[in-house]
């Protein structure tokens, strides 16, 4: 945690309202997301109860599962969640565009609007993990034979859950983690991710701090758990109940009827937390969006279509283990996305950007001398080099010849030239700026490329324009690291893979 998000939390505390850590959004949000809101029963790793469920806030469909332990009820849950949002992804599929990728400019297509799953917490998201998990492997044919929407959702869920962990990504959001990525709250992490806490402490009711409402939010009486773990009380007296009923009745009336009663419970327990997530969607739309979140949301739709083709021409699921070089290269992608994402947000978010002046990779000042038809002719030919001074309150903690950028010019580098006192606590910064100066010394300069006098600038060793990290193709891996890998073909075994 850094510095900066500390101090927010501590002042969070203070006055009992939570603190703005961003001036910017810095995921997508679509105009329709589709939102889940799972349960699942207590003492079972993955056996579903119920689920909220849909992109429409003011009518969610709810999906239960009256004995959990029953294995074609559990299926049969999840084939009906399948018929929700298997046609919600086709639908995003069917309208693209093409767009040129790689070195060798390869024409491609991708999905006009992405796919956008949101679920309250990060435990939402490992429950969908490990659904996709126990779904996608299965048998379609046979003795225990589910359909096959359950096993394409649990391709799906897999994709899913898997592009979760690319930072940045808007395919699958937990809300308690955006909403703490904008706003910091007085109360420890692991509070943070009971999503009625965090909106109280955000957007307290009127007269009331954020701490206090946060307190009330925590009382399962008025703020049921945000799922998928259900409340113990209400397993205890009500639950159990309804469930010994359900599975004791002697005929199918009755039996209908603790049905109809224990999906009123259900659907109870769960709307606070339904209406907290398009709460959330509410307060995060307040904000504008960052100017690398479209960057990253072409991405996701690029993933999204190249993952629908490859289920249409090949559609094998995703093995039980990652093989040795297909986790290396993922390791290697999401360690270059999670850089990436902190480069971007910082040259997005100025409250972002404070925190890597703090550590010394960023300094802000104000334009006090500039040489816009500076030649630099120590080389075969003129070149054009402008200089400004920088004068700043603080010594930076740069060295002499290090690449800086601006945000504000992300087009432009520069080069620290010199660093000298400008008297008590002051420090002059000379900069060369050596890009985005046009095509030739005899040609005018640019309008705006050189900075005036007074304007104040940030300037950054942050540089968005990384270089990916390069393997070898599949099938040129070399035998030292087990030569090219076998592709994953399920097996009997996979398809028999326990429930829980």
């Amino acid at each position: 945690m850094s510095v900066m998000i500390e101090l927010a939390r501590l002042r969070a505390t203070a006055t009992g309202s939570a603190e703005p850590i961003a001036t910017v959004r810095h995921v997508h949000l679509e105009s329709d997301p589709f939102v889940l809101v799972p349960l699942t029963m207590a003492g079972e790793a993955c056996a579903p109860l119920a689920m909220l469920a849909g992109n429409n806030r003011s009518s969610p469909t709810l999906l239960s599962v009256h004995q959990p332990r029953d294995r074609t009820e559990r299926f049969g849950f999840v084939e009906r969640l399948a018929k929700l949002v298997l046609p919600y992804l086709a639908a995003l599929l069917v309208d693209t565009e093409s767009y040129v990728s790689g070195s060798a400019k390869e024409e491609r297509r991708r999905a006009l609007r992405g796919p956008q799953l949101i679920v309250p917490n990060g435990e939402g998201i490992g429950w969908l993990r490990q659904l996709g998990r126990l779904t996608r492997l299965r048998a379609t044919d046979g003795p225990f034979a589910v359909s096959p929407d359950v096993v394409l959702l649990g391709k799906w869920l897999t994709w899913f859950t898997d592009r979760s962990e690319v930072p940045g990504t808007a395919v699958l959001m937990a809300m308690t983690r955006v909403l703490t990525e904008h706003w910091a709250t007085g109360q420890s992490s692991a509070e943070d991710s009971h999503l009625a806490s965090v909106l109280a402490w955000i957007d307290p009711p009127a007269g009331r701090s954020g701490a206090a409402a946060a307190r009330d939010a925590e009382d399962p009486a008025i703020g049921p758990p945000a799922g998928p773990a259900t409340d113990p009380v209400f397993d205890a007296t009500t639950l159990q109940r309804l469930m010994t009923g359900y599975d004791e009745a002697t005929n199918d009336r009755t039996r209908q009827a603790f049905a109809r009663e224990m999906d009123r419970e259900l659907e109870g327990q769960m709307m606070p937390t339904w209406e907290a997530v398009w709460r959330g969607i509410e307060l995060l739309q307040e904000l504008p969006e960052g100017g690398h979140v479209a960057d990253r949301r072409q991405r996701d739709r690029a993933e999204f279509s190249a993952y629908g083709t490859y289920l249409i021409e090949d559609g094998r699921p995703q093995g039980r283990r990652d093989q040795a070089v297909g986790a290396a290269r993922r390791l290697a992608r999401l360690e270059e996305a999670e850089q990436l994402y902190q480069v971007e947000r910082a040259f997005d978010d100025p409250l972002v950007m404070a925190e890597h002046e703090l550590s010394g990779e960023a300094f802000t000042g104000v334009v006090v001398d500039r040489a816009p038809d500076r030649l630099d002719d120590s080389g075969a030919r003129p070149k054009r080099r402008p200089t400004v001074t920088l004068r700043v309150a603080e010594l930076p903690r740069v060295e002499v010849g290090v690449v800086v950028r601006s945000p504000t010019r992300r087009a432009q580098a520069a080069e620290v030239k010199a660093i000298t006192a400008a008297g008590t606590d002051d420090f002059d910064v000379l900069l060369e700026i050596t890009g985005g100066l046009g095509r030739g010394y005899r040609q005018p300069l640019p309008p705006g490329a050189v900075p005036e006098l007074g304007e104040e600038l940030t300037f950054t060793t942050l540089d968005p324009a990384q270089q990916p990290s390069r393997f070898p193709s599949a099938e040129n891996t070399p035998w030292t690291h087990g030569g090219p890998p076998q592709p994953y073909e399920p097996t009997a075994d996979d398809a028999e893979e326990v429930w829980a």
